[in-house]
């Protein structure tokens, strides 16, 4: 069950949960990298892992990837907003260029 990272935020809960697990039987390492490079933090897994012995493990490893992946959806997004004050360089050339004719 190879998957591109772009791949995994587009996979549902339950598919997620079976490619961990794959994970966790076949490439522990592959998983581990993944939650590196998804930047889980490793404290709040263990946390979340010691306080849930008798849980899926594959289930709570999804639930801190789906929250740290929309974390990082919502950071995106705020920065990808463009300030409404600033205008695109095209539109500031023909306003420099409109004062210029005025005079």
């Amino acid at each position: 069950m190879e998957k591109a990272f772009s791949e995994l935020e587009q996979l549902g809960p339950s598919d997620l949960i079976a490619f961990i697990n794959d994970c966790i039987q076949h490439d522990f390492n592959k998983l581990v990298q993944l939650l590196y490079r998804i930047d889980v933090s490793e404290e709040k897994l263990k946390y979340i892992l010691q306080l849930n012995p008798n849980e899926d493990a594959a289930k709570l490893i999804a639930a801190v990837i789906i929250e740290r992946l929309a974390a990082t959806k919502a950071a995106r997004a705020s920065f990808s907003t463009t300030n409404k004050i600033d205008q695109p360089a095209s539109d500031k050339n023909k306003t420099n260029d409109e004062d210029l004719e005025r005079f």
